[in-house]
């Protein structure tokens, strides 16, 4: 192989190294740039007074969100508690801000019925909301939320005893529906309201 071929080859790779090296550098600034943005976003909903709500009835508030369904034997009620207790954990001026809500992952069991039913139970202001299966689809994949329908043994597939398996987060979002922090489950309602009210004091 003459020089001028040697050389010819070591300023193609060279060349290919930096593209490539360019182009993880992009891929990594794009996930680190959209990262906090990746939860949440733009729903149609209906809420549990039967009314179609969206994102932008939200604005100007805090949310405090939880995605789970009425006919939850546990999680889902134990979550709901620590966020109406955390709310009434927090200074006044602060909890006036944040609107507790209540999303389902089970439309075709939580009506606007099962969710004026069930929503009072935990703070006389969270939002329950529900809708089709495609809104509240939307509204999951926009939040990142697992869940998937969970039918017993022997049971037929158009069975009403099932459950929904689902991941158990609480999002705080911010006064335009950013992402700010999340809560795992398992958080005290202390932990939470403390959490909470310094995210609002810090963002303002």
């Amino acid at each position: 192989m003459s020089k001028k071929t040697l050389l010819a080859i070591l300023a193609i790779a060279l060349v290919l190294g930096i593209g490539l090296t360019y182009r993880l550098m992009m891929m990594g600034t794009e996930t680190q740039s959209s990262g906090a943005a990746s939860i949440g976003g733009p729903f149609e909903l209906v809420n549990q007074n039967g009314e179609t709500v969206t994102q932008a009835d939200f604005n100007g508030k805090y949310m405090m969100t939880y995605f789970g369904y009425t006919f939850c034997p546990d999680v889902c009620p134990t979550e709901l508690q620590v966020m109406g207790d955390a709310l009434d954990l927090m200074p006044q001026d602060i909890a006036d801000e944040i609107t507790p809500v209540f999303f389902t992952v089970d439309p075709e069991r939580d009506t606007v019925e099962a969710m004026k039913a069930y929503v009072p139970h935990f703070h006389d202001r969270m939002v329950g909301l529900t809708g089709t299966v495609a809104q509240t689809s939307a509204a999951a994949k926009a939040y990142r939320v697992y869940y998937a329908k969970s039918i017993p043994e022997g049971e037929p597939d158009n069975t009403d005893s099932y459950l929904m398996d689902h991941s158990s987060f609480v999002y705080l979002m911010d006064r335009n529906g950013q992402f700010i922090r999340h809560f795992n489950y398992g958080t005290t309602p202390e932990d939470m309201a403390k959490g909470v009210a310094e995210a609002v004091k810090k963002n303002g």
